[in-house]
């Protein structure tokens, strides 16, 4: 790991010109020639001790500027996926929409375009991505994370942060760790053994830090009983020592709350100001000798190496050649979006719809216009334009197509499974379709219904205001089941016109049992961004073929789901126990034997794949260090071009240690003409194939033979071979 850090923030020192700049003879610090190490050290020798506390503390969202010495207000950005607290900016789509794009080359390139944004603005620390695996569709957050796979998750946002330092922008790894919920977060502990911790919560960020991510921010939740930011284990003896990681550790706002543990325990930046950290708290614990100069030093250390790495002190951090509403960001954010919709059902082929012959459209629901582009909280954007559905829908098709937005009402008296929630959704009574416009929905060549969540304009989510129960967002978790009216008004349209095309806006699954089987037509859009109703209308019309895959396990109940009963849930107990252990998501179905509605990995195309001729051959390295290469040949039987991941599942030999069925080691997204057949590459190590022992407490590998699989999603797997390992 050492060297793959070294080696990463290394290229990212190397980036742009440096713009000289005028110093004085023995002001190392100040000279773009001289090395990283040496400016920091000779910096890190001309700040006082009050000055280096006071870089320990945030000003809002900038770091401490220090005239003095030159040192600038480094600035931070929320950025989940767009920039925020900076004006508009562009609104990609979600994190669990780059998610399902399984497309890593695309991370990158979304990343890179944020990290220009950035540039645009002179920010110089980007506050994402988010990591934290889906372990509940209850969680207000899932929509910013990377699915419920800790390798999926952390080669997506290894690329996303490369992306991102490419352009001299520090990317921010959180929330780190162990927070899979929001309902009262600050207090209410994760538990969860080390093993679960290793093999999944932390996996991603050992990912991130070993591929160079410069920035980590912990989570507000205590994790087994210890604040994350005061954490020493968590931050000291596994992040910055047996990972070697050599950035900054900030907390998350306001997560604070005691300084002599969070000095010792690893945190080296409170923010969003130093309300611990400050001279009144921090000398006496340094003249009494419970917190050394050498630990002051350290964190200052770590933030000098930082702007020093990323040239933030060798030109302006804003660039004013990047537009602020940049026509390439925009482009950027509409491939996402279509690379991310996941179609689900079609088994009727209502989809694609033909343009020439649909005269008449009618939408439902009240996610079909206005836009709804993401998630609540933090990762709010403002963005110039947007793309609703409707608008979508009517930029393809003719002049005389008729497009008809029946506005939406919500029922009364539907409180659903919450006792918190009010009855603040219309008169009662108010039946699912306007009678109306019955014979408008029968009558309609296509009826498209656009569901889920909204995003919520604050933070005021449920633990504030618990009405609101048709969002989704930071702060609190969200219903299981879809908000009030809406199953019904996909039945009734359902029961009126077979051609009824189901669009939903979610960070997760949602409760489907009553009517996923009155419909043959069912698209997961996520939160698409600014651009989502231009890519839904692609994929409704076949201009674009869907290709997205779900980065999680879609569940036919709430009860199936790993973290049922130890979860926490308005109204009931508010138990955080992750007793499921490692098996998280698919890795659960399979140990129970249970059929997920729709699994993990799993997105239907207008087209077909087959898949053949999968070999394994030793590539080079011994022992733990081999690395191997599994080939695939893969396919496009079909009349159009398409795109299709490639997914390589191992199965391990049988042990003592319950271990997963099959666990996700690799994969490869590949774009195929029709008929047209590609040879696909996928390479692991056998390290990869190790587990955490408990007894040994260490990485292991099992010897024995393991199951190579590799297939279009976690249960259809039509090929596999055997690796036998010493």
């Amino acid at each position: 790991m050492r060297l793959s850090f070294l080696k990463a923030v290394a290229i990212m020192a190397s980036l742009g010109t440096h713009v000289p700049s005028l110093f004085a003879e023995g002001e190392i610090y100040r000279d773009p020639k001289a090395s990283v190490a040496a400016r920091v050290d000779d910096l890190l020798g001309r700040l006082t001790l009050e000055e280096k506390i006071k870089i320990l503390g945030g000003t809002g969202f900038a770091l401490q500027e220090n005239k003095r010495l030159g040192i600038p207000a480094f600035l931070t950005s929320d950025a989940s996926m767009g920039i925020r607290e900076h004006g508009k900016a562009t609104a990609y789509a979600n994190g669990i929409a780059l998610a399902a794009t399984w497309d890593t080359a695309l991370a990158e390139k979304i990343g890179a375009s944020i990290g220009r944004d950035a540039r645009a603005r002179g920010i110089h620390i980007l506050l994402g991505p988010g990591m934290n695996l889906y372990r509940s569709p209850l969680c207000g957050r899932n929509f910013e994370y990377l699915g419920e796979d800790p390798f999926l998750a952390g080669t997506m946002a290894s690329q996303f942060i490369r992306g991102v330092q490419s352009q001299g922008v520090a990317a921010t790894a959180k929330h780190f760790v162990a927070n899979e919920q929001e309902l009262d977060r600050n207090h209410l502990s994760s538990n969860l053994d080390e093993r679960t911790l290793r093999e999944l919560y932390m996996k991603p960020f050992e990912i991130a830090v070993t591929n160079g991510v410069l920035s980590v921010m912990t989570s507000y939740n205590p994790v087994n009983g210890i604040h994350a930011s005061q954490h020493d284990w968590l931050l000291n003896q596994v992040l910055k020592k047996e990972w070697e990681f050599r950035g900054m550790v900030m907390s998350d706002w306001g997560s604070c709350y005691d300084p002599l543990a969070m000095a010792n325990g690893g945190l080296d930046l409170e923010m969003p100001r130093g309300k611990m950290y400050d001279s009144n708290n921090l000398v006496p614990l340094i003249d009494s000798g419970k917190i050394s100069q050498a630990t002051i030093d350290d964190k200052v250390r770590r933030q000098l190496f930082v702007a020093f790495t990323l040239g933030w002190f060798d030109r302006p951090q804003r660039d004013e050649s990047i537009p602020l509403d940049d026509p390439a960001s925009a482009a950027l954010a509409l491939q996402g979006a279509r690379e991310s919709v996941t179609l689900l059902k079609n088994d009727k082929g209502v989809l694609p719809l033909d343009p020439g012959k649909t005269k008449k459209v009618l939408l439902l629901g009240h996610n079909a216009d206005p836009v709804v582009i993401g998630g609540g909280g933090s990762a709010i954007v403002e963005p110039f334009h947007t793309v609703s559905v409707r608008d979508g829908i009517r930029a393809l098709l003719p002049p005389d197509a008729k497009v008809t937005l029946i506005p939406w009402k919500r029922p009364a008296g539907k409180k659903g499974t919450h006792p918190e929630a009010l009855d603040a959704y219309g008169a009662e009574g108010t039946p699912p379709i306007p009678p109306e416009s019955l014979e408008e929905v029968k009558t309609a060549d296509a009826v498209v219904v656009c569901v889920g969540f909204r995003q919520t304009p604050d933070f005021k989510y449920h633990d504030a205001n618990p009405s609101q129960f048709d969002q989704e967002g930071e702060g609190g978790n969200r219903p299981y089941s879809l908000p009030p009216g809406q199953q019904e008004m996909i039945r009734a349209a359902a029961k009126l016109n077979p051609r009824t095309i189901v669009i939903l806006n979610a960070g997760g699954s949602v409760a489907t049992a009553d009517w996923i089987g009155e419909v043959s037509t069912f698209l997961d859009a996520y939160y698409p961004g600014q651009e989502g109703g231009t890519a839904i209308a692609e994929i409704l019309f076949g201009r674009t073929n869907p290709s997205g895959k779900l980065p999680f396990s879609w569940e036919r109940k709430w009860e199936d789901c790993a973290a049922f009963g130890n979860y926490p849930e308005y109204g009931g107990p508010r138990n955080n126990t992750y007793k499921e252990g490692v098996f998280l998501g698919y890795r659960w179905f399979d140990a129970k034997g249970i059929a997920p509605l729709f699994p993990f990995g799993f997105g239907l195309s207008y087209t077909s794949f087959s898949y053949s001729d999968l070999k394994i051959k030793k590539t080079g390295g011994l022992g733990d260090d081999a690395t191997y290469t599994a080939t695939v040949v893969v396919r496009n039987t079909g009349m159009r071009a398409g795109s299709e991941v490639v997914q390589l599942y191992v199965m391990p030999p049988r042990g003592d240690v319950p271990r997963p069925v099959r666990e996700l080691k690799g994969f490869s997204r590949m774009e195929l003409a029709p008929q047209e057949s590609k040879p696909v590459t996928i390479t692991f190590k056998a390290r990869d194939l190790a587990y955490w022992d408990p007894r040994s407490r260490q990485w292991t590998v099992t010897p024995g033979n393991y199951t190579i699989a590799a297939g279009p999603s976690s249960d259809n797997l039509p090929l596999q071979t055997t690796l036998a390992l010493p």
